[in-house]
C-alpha cells in the first residue's frame, strides 16, 4: 500500500467546457483513476481512496519491520484415536 499526492486544476476554455489538469510533483500527469499500477509489485488491480484516508485508517499500513513469529505452540482441537 502507497500514498500519493496529487493537485487537481479546474479549467475552462474558451468555449466554456469544463476540465481538468492533474498535477504531480508540478507536472501534468494521467488521472490516478487511469489504470493505477502498483509500483512495488505491478499489480494492475490497485484502487483509489480519497485525500486523507490511510491517516484514518492506520491498521492498513503495513508496519516498517516484519512482525516476529508468536512462538507459542500450535495445539490441535483434535483428539488422537485410543486404539
Amino acid at each position: 500500500m502507497w500514498e500519493e499526492h496529487y493537485t487537481v486544476r479546474h479549467i475552462d476554455d474558451e468555449h466554456g467546457n469544463a476540465g481538468e489538469i492533474w498535477l504531480r510533483g508540478g507536472l501534468p500527469v494521467t488521472p490516478p483513476m487511469a489504470g493505477v499500477i502498483c509500483p512495488h509489485c505491478g499489480c494492475q488491480q490497485a484502487t483509489t481512496f480519497p485525500d486523507g484516508y490511510l491517516s484514518r485508517h492506520p491498521e492498513l499500513i503495513p508496519p516498517a519491520e516484519p512482525v516476529a513469529p508468536d512462538a507459542t505452540p500450535l495445539l490441535s482441537p483434535v483428539r488422537k484415536p485410543l486404539y
